[in-house]
C-alpha cells in the first residue's frame, strides 16, 4: 500500500468505486424538513436508530405541531420519547431549541438556512443547545444537500483504519479533515458508502477484512 496515496484524490475516488461496486451509488433525497431532521438527530443522539426512530414517530403522533411540543408540560414530553433513552436530558433540549428558534427567527422554523452560505448555516446550528459538528452536519447534509461530512462512529473507524485520518484527533475533529479532503461533488455518496462498510465489514471490535474489498489500501490491515 502507498502511504502518500491516502492524501489524494485518487485514493478516495478508488475506495469509493470499490466500495460504491458493492453497495450501489447513493443518490440524494431529502429526508426530512431542516427542523425535523435537527429533533430526530437530538433524539438519536446516545441510541440505536429502531429506538430514536420509534421515539420521533411517537413526538409526531402526540403533537400536531412544533408550537404544541415547545409548549408542552416538560414530563409529558419524556414520557413520549421514553423509548429513545436520555429523555430527561433530550426532552427539555427539545423544547429549549425550539424556543430558542422560536424567538431568533419569529416561527418553528429552519428553512432560512437555505439561503446561508454552509459555514454560516453550520455555526447557526451549533450555536444551538447541545448540537454538535455531527448532528450539525447531518441537518445540512441530509435535509438541504450541503457537501458536509458528517462523521458518526462507523465513518470514523473506518477512516481512521484506511488513514484517511489519525485515530487520536478524535471524532469531531474528524469532522473538518475529512471535509477538507474529499472533492465537495462526492462527500454525500462517500458518506454512505463508508457507513455501510462500517456497519457490514468494517466492524468493531474485529473486522471483517476477509470480506473486504479495500485490504490493499487499508494502513490497518497492511499494518497488523
Amino acid at each position: 500500500m502507498d502511504t502518500v496515496a491516502t492524501d489524494s484524490t485518487e485514493y478516495i475516488t478508488t475506495v469509493l468505486a470499490r466500495l460504491e461496486e458493492c453497495y450501489g451509488v447513493a443518490q440524494w433525497h431529502p429526508r426530512l424538513g431542516p427542523l425535523d431532521e435537527l429533533i430526530a438527530c437530538i433524539l438519536s443522539q446516545h441510541t440505536s436508530d429502531v429506538n430514536s426512530g420509534r421515539a420521533f414517530e411517537r413526538l409526531k403522533r402526540r403533537y400536531a405541531s412544533w408550537h404544541e411540543v415547545a409548549t408542552a408540560p416538560t414530563q409529558e414530553l419524556i414520557e413520549t420519547i421514553r423509548c429513545a433513552g436520555m429523555a430527561e436530558t433530550k426532552g427539555p433540549r427539545i423544547q429549549n431549541v425550539l424556543q430558542l428558534i422560536r424567538e431568533q427567527q419569529g416561527d418553528y422554523t429552519l428553512d432560512f438556512l437555505r439561503d446561508l452560505p454552509d459555514e454560516e448555516a453550520r455555526a447557526y446550528l451549533m450555536s444551538l443547545p447541545g448540537v454538535g459538528p455531527k448532528t450539525a452536519a447531518i441537518v445540512l447534509s441530509f435535509a438541504l444537500g450541503r457537501p458536509v461530512m458528517p462523521v458518526d462512529t462507523h465513518i470514523f473507524r473506518v477512516s481512521w483504519r484506511l488513514g484517511l485520518i489519525e485515530k487520536k484527533i478524535g471524532e469531531a475533529k474528524a469532522h473538518d479533515v475529512l471535509q477538507a479532503r474529499i472533492p465537495p461533488e462526492l462527500i454525500y455518496r462517500f458518506h454512505v458508502a463508508l457507513i455501510t462498510h462500517g456497519r457490514q465489514v468494517c466492524r468493531a471490535p474485529v473486522p471483517r477484512c476477509d470480506a473486504c474489498v479495500l485490504t490493499d489500501l487499508c494502513r490497518h490491515f497492511n499494518s497488523t
